[in-house]
């Protein structure tokens, strides 16, 4: 279940330890904003002395929370993350999760099988595969979907069924033409 969850600068008081790297960021934004004169020298050090000084990820909030995003994200940066604890302030700019995979497409799945199946079949879904394969690619290429690997290894695996079955039956022919004659 996922669940809201706020950092003490908005009321929830954050208990979650900063680690070396969030204080790395919040300095990195600190410094972000003093390069664009946001703040002067003094109120600067103060602060960076602070960032290294905090032991929560709410205090570390409260230094950069007046200040654009940047390396650390600000205020914004606290999402809803899927969390046991109530009230903890987990900083994230894109959860990994948080991205979509593409759809798989079901030609290239039908490819893949069929070039697998190629080895079992004595080559009888190569050419499936092929058909399967060479779709399933334009298909990929127009829509963005996912399966890109599957409808090569159904094409490799088709083409390398048919082009041995080619060669079997040229063999045939050509053992039948010279025993005819």
């Amino acid at each position: 279940m996922t669940q809201l969850v706020w950092p003490s600068w908005q009321g929830g008081g954050s208990v979650m330890l900063a680690s070396h790297a969030d204080r790395e960021r919040a300095v990195d934004v600190l410094k972000a904003g003093y390069g664009e004169g946001r703040m002067e020298q003094p109120e600067f050090e103060k602060r960076v002395a602070r960032a290294y000084a905090a032991r929560t990820v709410g205090e570390l909030g409260l230094l950069v929370a007046d200040l654009p995003n940047g390396p650390l994200p600000g205020p914004a940066a606290f999402l809803a993350v899927p969390h046991t604890a109530p009230y903890c302030a987990v900083p994230h700019a894109a959860p990994h999760y948080a991205v979509p995979r593409p759809r798989m497409n079901g030609k290239a799945v039908g490819a893949g099988v069929c070039g697998l199946l190629c080895l079992v079949s004595l080559g009888f879904t190569g050419i499936p595969a092929v058909v399967l394969g060479h779709s399933a690619r334009a298909e990929i290429r127009r829509t963005g979907e996912a399966g890109d690997a599957l409808a090569l290894t159904g094409l490799v695996l088709g083409w390398m069924s048919t082009a041995g079955w080619a060669l079997v039956l040229s063999l045939l022919m050509v053992a039948a033409a010279v025993s005819g004659a």
